[in-house]
């Protein structure tokens, strides 16, 4: 009786998912994702920049404020904690660090956090700053100590582990060779601990030089896409905000599979997913009286003797043909398994044999994993540059996870690309595209429609020309997304009202009108008669002299008195209709208190009751 919990599993934890659905990684079994914030509150933080611009403090302060609330709505299990250094005042735990200020220990984020980092923000926040931990000598060997410390009386089992260094300065300690010799040795015993060291330098007159000193310090890329990531300093809120998104949560694969070339052939890859349709978090249920969650459980019991079953004592089945087959959990597991998890090449088509009603799902991204296979990036690499040389895409059979179904998917080479700053904005690799089956496939039959004209044709492809406009995924948030957690923000921080958020979405009707100017009215012109008016409304339909007679109403049905005491015996007034009930009601003079049928039966009954 002590393995109840070893064969039942709770409604809460996640069962599987299902085949449209991409699981998040297998990052559930690694533990908790932990970032610190190791911020410079050096006098030289503070200064504004031209033309009222804020101050690089300001800017760290805005961002660790924006990354608090996404985990708090994204990942609240995270930890997350918030050091200063280079102040006046010191607080840590052991209260043995001189010029560094614990202001957040490593725990999850909550609401009295953020407004703790608010507090900080503007020009009142650089007051209370000043006020509160001041400006004094650096000592980020100490620093980093303070956060080796951090991790290490953490109780929580951690997973990924990074620390964000912000700061404006590329020789924090003046030329000082004895701390920075001591700084690189602590940030060399963090990095062997498992952390990721990075740095978010900000702006400053003369420019940063990472060479001076924090090459050392920092850990090396991840991967190729960041190494544009470490060269220029960030001078605007949008580029700090940006780089940070980027560090703060680790890149993890959906799955790692096998794509199988041929005998003996394999390239170890990684599939990621791109875009995941973010959805408002489920309501969570609470005891009544106390608050606490409630956690419901599944319990199936024996219909006869009302003993608990086992999971070995169930049967599924299915009906086919009007017999039931029974089978087991193995059986059922046999037949679920297709094959093995991994992609089977099957051959090569030209790009122009994918089309766009193809998409049925989103599709994820391919990358190689030259950890698992040696060798598996060269491979990819060539693959997929001879792909696009031949203006190809490969055709696969794609198993991503144990039990899945096999799916056909099109492989399709996307190259590398990068902006002015030389920073990597789209990675090579191949774009997974899911094709249908034939069962997916549903045959159409459009009603006819009378087809346009050329000048009505050519008079649209002015008007769609004039409206066009460069679409990017991150210039539009979901409005409903955003309203919903501006309400959870504002009553989980006691706002007297919550912000307002722009709906992106919406038209923008002025502009329109200003680039179609008289196109809207040609258009018109060229499919609607001269007189249409769309304002009015369309003439009633006069009725025809059959219609008319077939609305005639209905003679009335008159019932006698001993057809109701039968009915009244029998109990079988429920079958006459209400305007029946209601004229026998008038014939033996019976008031009603209502119009229900129950009520005009009870009346009925009440008066011609034996």
């Amino acid at each position: 009786m002590a393995e109840w919990n070893a064969y039942f599993r709770d409604e809460d934890e996640d069962e599987g998912q299902e085949e449209g659905e991409q699981p998040e990684g297998e990052y559930k079994v690694l533990g908790r994702d932990s970032l610190v914030f190791l911020v410079d509150a050096s006098k030289e933080m503070f200064i504004k920049g031209e033309d009222g611009e804020l101050s690089n403090f300001d800017m760290t302060m805005q961002v660790v404020r924006s990354v608090y609330t996404r985990k708090i709505i994204n990942s609240p299990r995270d930890l997350i904690a918030l050091v200063f250094y280079s102040t006046k005042q010191s607080k840590d735990p052991t209260n043995s660090f001189k010029h560094v200020y614990v202001y957040h220990s490593l725990s999850e984020p909550g609401a009295k956090r953020v407004q703790e980092v608010d507090a900080l923000r503007g020009e009142k926040g650089a007051q209370l700053a000043a006020e509160t931990m001041g400006s004094a000598d650096t000592s980020l060997p100490d620093a980093l100590w303070c956060c080796a410390n951090l991790y290490r009386d953490c109780k929580l089992r951690l997973g990924h582990k990074r620390l964000l260094i912000f700061t404006c300065r590329d020789g924090p300690h003046g030329g000082d060779g004895t701390k920075d010799r001591q700084a690189r040795t602590q940030a060399s015993d963090l990095k062997e601990t498992g952390v990721f060291i990075d740095l978010m330098h900000l702006m400053k007159p003369g420019g940063f030089d990472i060479s001076l000193f924090f090459r050392d310090i920092i850990s090396p890329p991840e991967d190729a896409s960041d190494l544009g990531l470490q060269l220029e300093p960030c001078a605007k809120l949008e580029d700090l905000q940006k780089r940070v998104r980027a560090k703060e949560r680790k890149k993890r694969t959906i799955a790692r599979l096998n794509l199988r070339l041929g005998e003996g052939m394999n390239v170890a890859v990684g599939m990621y997913s791109t875009a995941v349709t973010v959805r408002k978090a489920a309501p969570i249920k609470l005891y009544r009286e106390s608050n606490e969650p409630v956690r419901s459980k599944t319990r199936i019991f024996h219909t006869q003797t009302g003993s608990l079953l086992l999971p070995s004592e169930i049967k599924k089945a299915q009906v086919y043909g009007k017999k039931q087959i029974v089978m087991e959990k193995d059986e059922v597991d046999a037949i679920k398994k297709f094959d093995d998890p991994g992609l089977f090449l099957i051959g090569f088509k030209p790009m122009e044999r994918l089309k766009l009603h193809h998409h049925i799902r989103p599709s994820v991204f391919l990358y190689p994993e030259e950890g698992e296979v040696q060798g598996s990036s060269c491979l990819f690499s060539a693959l997929m540059t001879k792909c696009m040389e031949r203006n190809v895409f490969a055709l696969c059979r794609c198993i991503s996870r144990r039990n899945y179904p096999p799916r056909f998917v099109a492989l399709v080479p996307q190259k590398e690309e990068v902006d002015e700053h030389k920073v990597q904005t789209t990675p090579p690799g191949f774009n997974v595209i899911f094709l249908p089956y034939a069962d997916d496939v549903r045959s159409l039959d459009p009603p006819q429609s009378p087809c346009a004209s050329p000048e009505q044709v050519d008079k649209m492809k002015e008007i769609v020309s004039k409206l066009r406009f460069k679409y990017r995924t991150e210039a539009f948030e979901n409005p409903v997304i955003q309203q919903h957690y501006r309400n959870l923000e504002a009553l989980a921080l006691d706002m007297v009202a919550p912000d307002d958020i722009e709906d992106l979405i919406m038209p923008k009707l002025d502009q329109i009108d200003l680039r179609l100017g008289t196109l809207v009215q040609d258009f018109k012109d060229l499919v609607y008669p001269a007189d249409y008016n769309p304002d009015s409304k369309p003439a009633a339909k006069r009725k025809t002299a059959s219609a008319a007679g077939t609305a005639e109403k209905k003679p009335k049905v008159e019932v006698s008195e001993d057809e109701l005491r039968v009915s009244v015996q029998k109990g079988t007034l429920g079958k006459m209709t209400v305007a029946a009930l209601k004229e026998a009601c008038k014939q033996f003079g019976i008031r009603t208190t209502g119009t229900r049928k129950q009520e005009l039966i009870d009346a009925l009954t009440a008066q011609l009751a034996p």
